[in-house]
């Protein structure tokens, strides 16, 4: 398998001094770390999108990339396309891929046309699959390139746009059921609002739950026994999107009644673009139960938009293993490298180095995760920090047996009360020596 990327052969673990850039230092698949391997722990994933679609085009310039694949024909591109994502994931040793339907083959005049087209890529990607072994982590639909798609989809203005974003939710479904996904998501895209001068949030908001309801009995209808994610994300393309961040998504789907259909796929660049950490969001999808799955890259916070770069910050690894470990790691889902090579990184190797970086700094992150939970003192010191509700008159109140008034009299005979420290510098300290080492 050596048509597509010619220059590069496969990548392979060779430990932290190696000086080969094509190589992996920390990624070592069969390492085992807290009971399992580094691929079980890791489940990475190829992005279909950025990685064999995305041509380095941006608002002020076309692309920088060839993405054509030595062919003219849309149809053969497609096909080149599926050829190449299999070489490159195998070089790289990448078990899964996540996928749009729009990635995967081109839009034709009209749905009946379309469909075919799918299911011709479908079929090649299902061979690709069989002789290779990778797998669909999670597959979705573009319910937002199409100028169709302008005033939302699922919060379309018009029953029509809504009809539409349906039926190409059901086919991005059976794909997703014929390639054995093991999720599926809806990222919100355009569904949210510029102005609420010509907005009806009340119906929008009720007819995007409508649509989810759908898909969840529908692919349940056809055997799909995956999970469903929904991905926050606050702004851009819309001013407001109604996925803004993982407390707003719990609300809408607890609101609605699918928090036991959904879980979350929380993305680094995201959660930097709603004000919030990447931990925070994956802390407060874990405490809810409700983290799925996770999009691995990272933003430029020097800038305020969606730059989905390739995760380099040990730290955020490190702290986005944490969560993972403590909610008892993936089950469907895994860590999708929803990133891409900056624009004036034009050469066929970039992309191999791109993914050598995220994998490595993912592997690092697990290893150093797991030290800090075996190390313990973190864990200790905030248990030790919240005893007093563990006992005594904090036991009392979490089970509910003490009354407003009756604390009232208890504060009024103590008189002042005094806290701790929090010591956040010490533990600052106590981690950078356990990430240093």
């Amino acid at each position: 398998m050596n048509a597509f990327y010619p220059s590069v052969g496969k990548i392979r673990y060779e430990g932290s001094r190696s000086d080969n850039p094509l190589s992996f230092r920390h990624y070592d698949p069969d390492a085992v770390i807290a009971g399992r391997t580094m691929r079980e722990h890791l489940r990475f994933a190829m992005s279909y999108w950025h990685t064999m679609v995305a041509e380095g085009t941006d608002m002020f310039g076309v692309g920088t990339v060839d993405k054509h694949y030595g062919a003219s024909d849309p149809m053969e591109q497609a096909r080149n396309k599926a050829r190449a994502a299999f070489e490159l994931m195998d070089k790289l040793d990448i078990d899964f891929y996540c996928f749009h339907d729009r990635d995967i083959a081109p839009e034709a005049d009209n749905l009946t046309e379309t469909n075919r087209r799918l299911d011709q890529i479908a079929d090649l990607l299902a061979e690709l699959q069989q002789a290779s072994g990778k797998r669909v982590l999670w597959g979705t639909a573009n319910l937002f390139s199409h100028p169709r798609y302008r005033h939302g989809a699922g919060t379309a203005c018009t029953a029509d746009v809504f009809a539409f974003a349906a039926a190409q939710v059901k086919k991005a479904l059976e794909l997703t059921v014929r390639l054995g996904g093991a999720g599926y998501v809806f990222w919100g895209g355009r569904e949210g609002y510029e102005t609420l001068l010509n907005t009806n949030m009340r119906l929008e908001l009720d007819n995007l739950a409508r649509l989810m309801r759908m898909a969840v009995d529908y692919a349940r209808s056809i055997g799909f026994k995956g999970d469903f994610y929904v991905e926050p994300k606050p702004k851009e393309p819309t001013k407001h999107q109604y996925d803004f961040d993982a407390a707003t998504v719990i609300g809408f789907l607890r609101q609605y009644r699918l928090d036991k259909d959904f879980k979350l796929n929380i993305e680094a660049n995201h959660a930097t673009l709603a004000g919030h950490s990447f931990q925070h969001e994956l802390r407060l999808a874990r405490i809810n139960g409700m983290l799925g799955s996770i999009d691995a890259n990272q933003g430029d916070l020097l800038l305020g938009w969606d730059t989905d770069q390739f995760p380099t910050n040990i730290y955020d690894a490190a702290w986005c293993m944490y969560e993972v470990l403590k909610g008892g790691g993936f089950s469907n889902g895994g860590l999708n490298f929803d990133a891409k090579a900056r624009r004036a990184s034009s050469s066929l190797e970039d992309i191999f180095y791109g993914y050598i970086a995220g994998m490595d700094t993912f592997a690092l992150g697990l290893k150093l995760a797991d030290r800090i939970i075996q190390d313990g003192r973190l864990d200790q010191f905030i248990t030790d920090r919240y005893a007093s509700w563990n006992e005594g008159l904090g036991a009392r109140i979490r089970a509910g047996q003490v009354s407003l008034a009756e604390l009232e009299q208890i504060a009024l005979a103590k008189g002042d009360v005094e806290t701790g420290s929090g010591r956040q510098e010490y533990l600052e300290t106590l981690i950078n020596n356990l990430i240093i080492g």
